[in-house]
Order: structure tokens, then C-alpha cells, then sequence
């Protein structure tokens, strides 16, 4: 731009950030115009501007490969134990399922959705805004979507918030207190599909798969599923009166999770891997080891529907659901008021239609709707810690536009319970 006699620092930044915008602004100036190489050269630049010059590049560059080809993220949770544990610091490729360009482009570089809460006078607000609003897009990708990858996706049920338990599902909340409850104690958001929370399950479902979950046994296409040798699940132990030292099972490697102990003081709850329940089974003090299973009706005390599709003409559980087809681009289904809780947010909250339902017949966009065929792929997210993950169970299909990358590998991984850092994880692959 020097070349055009621009050398402000405010021309550059607007011609890197916004050049789209910028540039073809500038070609209609009738000012603008080429001064050659000895003209342009007479300009030297300050120490103050050189430095501002190498931040904002780096600034940029960070962004870009951030937001398009590599990206650090942090496991909060332990919903992938124990593949992944909290404390695990990961790098997730963008580009292996093809990277998105953003719907939301003006955003605080660095953040995600908010600014951090120890951020003077705007810590916990919103770092972006919707000014410029692009579509789904992706550049060309690596590959696709295989079957038991660690992905990591923007939570699709985040797509409304309660700002003040940001934990816990918008919609749940509705069914659990009412929706006038939480909009008059609570401050309700919307958020596009980039900003929503970033999470990491193990994809088991394709588009187009078969999928039943029974008694906890996940099949897919009629077949029993992959599963993971670190998975886990809740074990009931009943033991002699004897109890269980967390810190010394953790040491063991026999579980990482709190210990629950039941209104029997002789009973427990701990998560186990299929190995670990055979390691406690040894143990002279216990007497038996069983897996806990929700079957088919099984109420929930403190939450209102809480497993997919959320609806009380369905008595599914977490460990018994099914069979149902995971949805596929083009493909048409039979819509009717006892398919229609399946497909329901799909139509409506994923891809864009109006639905209502009156007089006991179904109208998208204000026409009658027996059918309906779907614009996108979606997939079944399931964390490894069965009993211990808020996924696909509880919240449904993960649409195509929501998949961020693909977990690559551990770079740091910190036991804070422990304060020591786990070498042994250090750069170890995720699969």
C-alpha cells in the first residue's frame, strides 16, 4: 500500500483486516493512485510503528492459524475419561474435516464468545459482534468424518444460554422451571453456531447409521459397537462395611472420579473402566460389583425429560434408547406427531424452517408436512465416561456446520487434584 501513497498505520490495519472491504473502497478514490518505488521508499517508519507493525502481524497470523488450520483447547470435564482427562491440554486440526470460515468474523482475538471474567470492564461479556454475518462454508477438507474420532464441535444445544448457569441446557431449564420462571430470574442469549461452547465426544455415528443403545451396549447397523478399553461407566460395589480411599485408587489408576456413598453405608458408586471392575472385584473386603443400568421408563427425580428427544411420548434412558436412524443429506422421513420430537430441532433450530403444529397436523414454512428431507449431515457424539457425559443422549444429532476439527494430540497434561504434571501423556496421540 505504500506504493499508493497509504502509509498510516490505520490504511495498513484496514487493508489487512478488512481488505475485502478496504481495497475495493480505496479503487474508487480519486486520490488513489500509484507513486513508485523511489516516492514510496522516502517514508521510513518510527521504532513506535515498527513494533505496533510486528504485533499486529503476529496478532493476524495467530488468528488465522487458529482459526484455520490448528487450535489449542483444555479438557474441562471428565466426560472422555479416561482417553482424555481434565487437566489435558490438546491440539485439534481444523482442517482434517475442512475448516469453517466464520459466521461471526468480528470477534476479540483470542476469545471465543466472551471476554474473560478478570478482564477490566468487560470481563464476561460478549467479545464479538453481528454486524457481518457470513453462511456456512468450508474450505476443502482432509477427509471425513470417521467413526470413533475424537471431534471437537460447538455444543449444539448452546445455541440459547441462561448467562448465569451456562452449565446447564437452555431447554432443560425450560422444562424443569417453566419458561416464565427462568426469563424473569434469569438473563437469557442467543449465540451463533461459531460462538456456541466447544466440546470433544467420540463420534459412533455416521449419517445414515442405525443406532440402539441396550442395556448401556451401544449398536450400530445391528452390530455391537467399538469400545474404547479406557471407557467407563458407574459400578454399584457392596462392600463388608469397609470404605475406599480416593486418593490411594487414584494412585492405582483404578479411577479418577469421586467415590458416591449410597444410603447404605455398605454401598458405593464408582466409575469404573471393564478392567478396573475386575481389579475391585479382588478386593478382600468386596462383595459384589455391579454395573448401574437405567432401563426403558426409568423416572428421573430432579429433571423432566431429560434424555433425547426429550419427550414424554418417549421412555428412554441413557442405557436403553432406540433404534432409531441417524439423519442423512437427502435423505426424506415419515413426519408425524410421534416422529416428529426426533426431527424436531433439526427442522427448526439447524436448518432455518418454521414449525408449528395445529390441529393435530404439522406445517413447516405454513405448509402441511408429512415428510421432510434433510439439508445436512448429522452425527451421534457420546463421551467415553457413559455415565459421566452430557451428549448426544440428552441433547440429540450434531448437525455438520457445528464439527470443529479433530483431536490430534496431548501436548501438557496437569493433575491438579495430584499438583504434578502427567509426563507419560506428554504428545501422545488421541485416537
Amino acid at each position: 500500500m505504500k506504493l499508493f501513497g497509504k502509509v498510516k498505520f490505520s490504511e495498513h490495519f484496514l487493508g489487512v483486516v478488512f481488505a475485502g472491504i478496504y481495497l475495493p473502497y480505496l479503487a474508487f478514490q480519486d486520490d488513489f493512485k500509484f507513486i513508485g518505488y523511489e516516492e514510496a521508499a522516502k517514508y521510513k517508519k518510527s521504532t513506535g510503528r515498527e513494533w505496533a507493525d510486528a504485533i499486529v502481524f503476529a496478532v493476524i497470523a495467530a488468528t488465522l492459524i487458529r482459526g484455520l488450520y490448528l487450535e489449542a483447547f483444555t479438557i474441562p470435564t471428565s466426560s472422555m475419561e479416561q482417553k482424555l482427562l481434565v487437566g489435558d491440554f490438546l491440539f485439534v486440526n481444523k482442517m482434517a474435516y475442512g475448516a469453517r470460515v466464520p459466521n461471526t468474523p468480528m470477534s476479540f482475538p483470542f476469545t471465543h464468545h466472551s471476554f474473560p471474567e478478570w478482564v477490566p470492564f468487560v470481563g464476561g461479556k460478549k467479545s464479538y459482534v453481528e454486524w457481518v454475518k457470513f453462511p456456512y462454508a468450508k474450505l476443502p477438507a482432509m477427509g471425513d468424518v470417521k467413526r470413533n474420532d475424537c471431534v471437537v464441535f460447538n455444543f449444539p444445544a448452546g445455541d440459547t444460554v441462561v448467562l448465569e448457569h451456562q452449565n446447564q441446557v437452555y431447554e432443560q431449564m425450560i422444562r424443569d422451571y417453566g419458561k416464565d420462571f427462568v426469563y424473569s430470574n434469569f438473563t437469557v442469549a442467543g449465540r451463533p453456531a461459531d460462538k456456541q461452547e466447544n466440546y470433544i465426544k467420540r463420534c459412533v455415528g455416521l449419517p445414515g447409521d442405525k443406532l440402539q443403545i441396550v442395556d448401556s451396549k451401544l449398536m450400530i447397523n445391528d452390530q455391537e459397537a467399538y469400545f474404547d478399553e479406557n471407557a467407563q461407566f458407574t459400578y454399584k460395589v457392596v462392600t463388608d462395611g469397609t470404605g475406599f480411599n480416593e486418593k490411594t485408587l487414584q494412585k492405582k489408576k483404578i479411577t479418577t472420579e469421586p467415590i458416591q456413598q449410597l444410603a447404605n453405608p455398605n454401598e458405593f458408586e464408582l466409575t469404573l473402566t471393564n478392567a478396573a471392575a475386575e481389579q475391585v472385584k479382588q478386593f478382600s473386603y468386596v462383595k459384589s460389583v455391579e454395573k448401574v443400568i437405567e432401563p426403558l421408563g426409568y423416572v428421573y427425580q430432579f429433571q423432566k425429560t431429560p434424555v433425547f428427544p426429550n419427550d414424554t411420548a418417549y421412555n428412554w434412558t441413557r442405557d436403553n434408547m432406540g433404534p432409531f436412524t441417524i439423519p442423512k443429506k437427502g435423505q426424506t422421513v415419515k413426519l408425524d406427531l410421534n416422529t416428529l420430537p426426533l426431527y424436531r430441532r433439526i427442522i427448526h433450530n439447524y436448518e432455518g424452517h418454521d414449525l408449528k403444529v395445529e390441529g393435530g397436523k404439522i406445517y413447516i414454512d405454513n405448509q402441511v408436512a408429512d415428510s421432510y428431507t434433510f439439508e445436512m449431515d448429522y452425527y451421534w457424539m457420546m463421551g467415553d465416561n457413559r455415565h459421566n457425559s452430557l451428549d448426544s443422549r440428552f441433547w440429540g444429532f450434531v448437525p455438520e456446520d457445528h464439527i470443529v476439527g479433530k483431536a490430534v494430540f496431548v501436548w501438557l497434561s496437569y493433575d491438579a487434584q495430584l499438583g504434578r504434571i502427567r509426563w507419560e501423556r506428554l504428545f501422545s496421540l488421541v485416537h
